[in-house]
């Protein structure tokens, strides 16, 4: 293999760029689970966590990636045969979907246009004419990775709230957590998944589920089978500092770490941080005279843009060139956007020298292969990085 100087840019939209400081603080000896050590370092994590998810709540961590987290909010509340309503958001969507259906649930679903953050009014009314409250659980991600479509939560819960809905409301946070502002509480969620590998800056490992009250409730009910996913052995075993069988323990170290370095920035300058360089990625991707995929600014995520290829291009052999030539991962269509689309990840441990870098690798890419484009979007992003 050639060698390559320089570090190679990983652009995808998860896992993302790991920061030192959390490969240091991963980079320690193993330690005894069950030991006095072992409580001190959890003492405190797990109601640091809460501050993430904006909850008064408990979350739960698993080793486990997003999917893990899917799979724990269904079998921890929901029993066979209920009915599971969500929209058709895209390839994410989809993959909850799959797990609710293998654990046979009844899954109805919503048409949307993938392009199009979901409509609470489509979800009242079909909420409404639920007069036998068939619906146990309403699923809706928050950010759709596959997409860059991000969705309004807030109004999700307003549907619910409007016609007196008690389904329990599920939300995907994998790709928004720790990205851009999430209120677990004030948004009325009643379990939210999230994963270790995108916003929080780690390797991918750890899996979260941020309860409610009624999540709790629904769980002495739930009759799917569960083991390993099982909320009550997590909840006791933390209870005193450990966890129910051998834990992520080095991912633990950096997950202090990396919330550490959240804690230091602040919040809300984190997700100022992440809408600044989103809107710059949008205005470079504008520049080129290429199409952004979500539909109107207010869809837009600012922790993926998912970019549109010229008709009679292949995104993928785009992203190949640029793999090739300039050292530089992006994202790949997935689902029905495959060789469609090319998503610029710019979450987690980044800033604008290296949003800069992307979007220069990005505009020589194009033209070395061939797709259709107006120089310029560098410049674009840069005025708008500099004012």
């Amino acid at each position: 293999m050639t060698f390559r100087s320089g570090r190679h840019f990983l652009q995808i939209p998860g896992p993302t760029n790991v920061p030192d400081r959390v490969l240091r603080a991963i980079d320690r000896p193993i330690i005894d689970h069950r030991g006095p050590e072992f409580v001190a370092l959890t003492e405190n994590l797990l109601e640091r966590l809460k501050a993430i998810f904006k909850t008064s709540g408990s979350v739960l961590v698993f080793p486990a990636s997003g999917s893990g987290g899917w799979e724990a909010a269904l079998v921890n509340t929901l029993s066979p045969g209920d009915h599971v309503l969500m929209f058709d958001q895209g390839f994410f969507a989809n993959g909850w979907k799959s797990v609710a259906e293998r654990h046979e649930l009844q899954v109805d679903v919503i048409p949307h246009d993938w392009r199009c953050a979901v409509d609470a009014n489509q979800l009242a009314e079909k909420l409404a004419a639920d007069k036998d409250h068939i619906y146990r659980a309403v699923l809706i991600v928050h950010n759709e990775t596959s997409t860059g479509v991000a969705s309004n939560i807030a109004s999700v819960r307003e549907a619910l709230n409007h016609v007196g809905h008690p389904a329990l409301l599920m939300v995907d946070t994998v790709s928004s957590l720790a990205s851009m502002n999430y209120c677990h509480d004030a948004w009325g969620v009643d379990v939210a998944v999230g994963g270790s590998q995108k916003g929080l800056m780690l390797p991918p490992g750890l899996g979260f589920n941020a309860v409610s009250e009624k999540a709790l409730e629904a769980n002495e009910t739930a009759k799917l089978p569960r083991s390993y996913w099982d909320w009550q052995l997590m909840l006791e075993a933390n209870e005193v500092g450990f966890f129910p069988y051998t834990p992520a323990t080095n991912l633990i170290y950096g997950l202090r770490e990396s919330l550490d370095m959240l804690a230091e920035e602040g919040f809300d300058n984190v997700f100022a941080r992440h809408a600044r360089l989103g809107e710059a990625t949008r205005r470079a991707v504008t520049a080129w005279g290429l199409e952004i995929y979500p539909v109107g600014p207010a869809a837009a995520s600012n922790s993926v843009t998912t970019v549109l290829v010229p008709e009679g291009c292949d995104s993928d052999a785009l992203r190949s060139v640029i793999l090739d030539r300039f050292d530089m991962s992006l994202g790949t269509g997935l689902g029905k956007l495959k060789g469609k689309v090319f998503r610029i990840g710019h979450l987690g441990d980044f800033n604008e020298l290296m949003l800069a870098g992307t979007l220069c690798g990005v505009e020589m890419g194009l033209a070395a292969a061939g797709v259709p484009f107006q120089p310029g979007g560098v410049q674009a992003a840069m005025e708008s990085l500099g004012s």
